[in-house]
């Protein structure tokens, strides 16, 4: 797996790793914070977070294109700058105020346009190193593992942000509840009903708030969670210092692939020289790829969105049984650890090492039953602490999807890039398709009106569905950048690398639809919808396979 790899893969990988780190756990409570703070609806609130996401993912088509002309390294470390900026200005507590709001979506703006300069131009110098013959037929694996690098960033962010808010809001005295903000909002808006000023005193009275009356508490908790919030952003800006560490410390690593194709020609290295009709055919091939995956980040990105609203207001927020163990960090990094020790083993040459490997994997799994011993019988759960299972199930996972894809391989019957992209939307709409049917009989959005649902599903459902949604980000993700990396023209690839992230950020945007629909539809309504939308992605793939797979030739 991570064999004969060249070594300037690790570096980056791993400078991904903690500017992903901070990214996730941002967007882990992003939301939520909006909402609280503002008070702002579900469908305001999830476009605010659709176009935020837009952003992100579309700033790397300018930021590819000035790299193809002044170097990707120089776009990185200036992307670098002006990401920490964005967090730093994010992680400044303010009031609910013009002032507020304009700082807000300042942070947002610098944090979309840093990104937009390092995330695509640092995976282009990850494919820059498999253009090297020694390491070509290695690409695909390369990116899974870039990939599962950067979800190891992203399952510590949840319990990151999560342990960041707890704590602030218990130096005030009180604790998360979801039900709360909203109430609050009401009381100080005045529409408040008497059933649910009775919930919020309730709720009121088993915090340590000396007896305040509802608008002050209400005033106060919305001040102190948005403040907790603030800080859990600020975790983002020390992640990028350790990044930037790494970055320079390794830079020799993988220096020769920050090259692009002028200075490619300034210092009179050979690149391949492409035929306008072989440029024109990979950028078709390209453009009809991008136009796929534009509905599968559409439906993916529902997690920070519809999906955590659903965590929220229609999941249980207690876990029970062996789903208590998904909902401990530790438990969870033991797990993941373990499927590489365990497959380690199997690979083994030698005796002694498969032994030592063995032993490791029982101890792994000790670890973890001990921590499930050890836990009280039922788990109190967050809305964000759901978002820590796709990355979770992309670290475990990558070594079984590398395993069967490399099983294929040597047998002459791996499926090629766009194949696997295209299966990997059927298996998106069966992850909606859990969803849709954990849905079944529970009220609909309009008819809670802002407050928690009076039945709550098991948690099974919502993690299910995102092992399910997992196997498709698998099949479609890293091996879409992959796609990319091989077959963009050399004049183009920051260009090429950009426009991935621009199909991905009309995707994102298209993520408010769903939200836009919430209070209008009822839930199965809106899973559905997404079925429909993957099904006819993958229909579209697969009706143009020959003509994508005649390109990568």
């Amino acid at each position: 797996m991570f064999k004969n790899q060249p070594k300037g893969l690790f570096a980056l990988a791993l400078a991904n790793t903690g500017e992903r780190f901070g990214y996730y756990t941002m967007l882990a409570i992003f939301l939520l914070f909006i909402q609280a703070k503002f008070g702002f609806s579900a469908a305001v609130a999830t476009q605010i977070y659709s176009i935020f996401l837009a952003a992100v993912y579309f700033m790397p088509l300018f930021g590819g294109i000035l790299a193809d002309r002044i170097g990707y390294g120089k776009c990185v470390t200036l992307g670098i700058v002006v990401m920490f900026a964005g967090y730093l200005c994010l992680s400044i507590p303010t009031g609910a105020d013009v002032i507020g709001k304009t700082l807000m979506f300042g942070a947002l703006a610098l944090i979309a346009v840093g990104t937009g300069l390092f995330k695509g131009n640092l995976q282009v110098m990850v494919g820059n190193l498999y253009d090297d013959p020694k390491y070509a037929s290695k690409r695909d694996a390369a990116f899974s593992l870039f990939y599962m690098a950067i979800n190891i960033g992203a399952m510590f962010a949840p319990s990151a942000a999560k342990s960041v808010t707890n704590f602030f809001l218990g130096k005030s005295g009180l604790f998360y509840d979801a039900n709360i903000p909203s109430l609050a909002h009401q009381c100080l808006d005045g529409t408040i009903s008497a059933e649910n000023a009775a919930k919020l005193s309730e709720l009121a009275s088993q915090m340590s708030v000396n007896g305040m009356d509802m608008t002050a508490f209400s005033q106060f908790y919305i001040e102190k969670l948005s403040a907790a919030y603030n800080y859990g952003f600020a975790v983002a800006c020390v992640s990028l210092l350790i990044s930037v560490a790494i970055y320079y410390g390794c830079r020799s690593w993988f220096k020769h692939a920050d090259v692009n194709s002028v200075q490619a020609k300034a210092a009179h290295v050979e690149e391949v020289e492409l035929t306008p009709a072989q440029t024109k055919s990979r950028i078709t091939a390209l453009l009809l790829v991008f136009a796929v995956v534009v509905f599968f980040w559409m439906a993916f990105h529902q997690n920070g969105a519809t999906m955590t609203i659903f965590a929220r207001d229609y999941t249980s927020n207690l876990a029970e049984g062996f789903t208590r163990i998904g909902f401990n960090i530790w438990s969870l990094v033991l797990i993941a650890i373990s499927v590489y020790t365990l497959f380690s083993t199997f690979q083994a040459t030698v005796a002694r090492t498969r032994v030592i490997l063995g032993i490791i994997t029982l101890a792994l799994w000790g670890g973890v039953a001990a921590i499930y011993l050890s836990m009280p019988a039922e788990v109190s759960i967050q809305p964000s602490d759901f978002q820590q299972f796709n990355p979770f199930f992309v670290v475990a996972l990558t070594p079984v999807s590398l395993a069967i894809f490399g099983a294929l391989a040597s047998k002459g019957k791996e499926p090629s890039a766009p194949r696997k992209i295209g299966f990997g939307m059927l298996v998106a709409a069966a992850g909606f398709l859990i969803l849709t049917v954990g849905s079944m009989g529970l009220a609909s959005p309009k008819e809670l009106g802002g407050t928690v649902s009076d039945v709550l599903v098991s948690p099974n459902w919502l993690i299910s569905t995102y092992l399910v949604l997992t196997f498709a980000e698998l099949l479609l993700s890293p091996m879409g950048i992959s796609f990319v990396s091989k077959v963009a023209p050399p004049k183009y690839k920051g260009a090429m690398m950009g426009c991935w992230f621009a199909a991905t950020a009309i995707g994102n945007y298209l993520v408010s639809i769903p939200g836009l629909l919430w209070d209008k539809l009822p839930l199965w309504g809106i899973w559905t919808l997404l079925i429909a939308l993957c099904l006819l992605s993958a229909l579209f793939i697969f009706a143009i396979m020959k003509k994508l797979e005649t390109a990568t030739k």
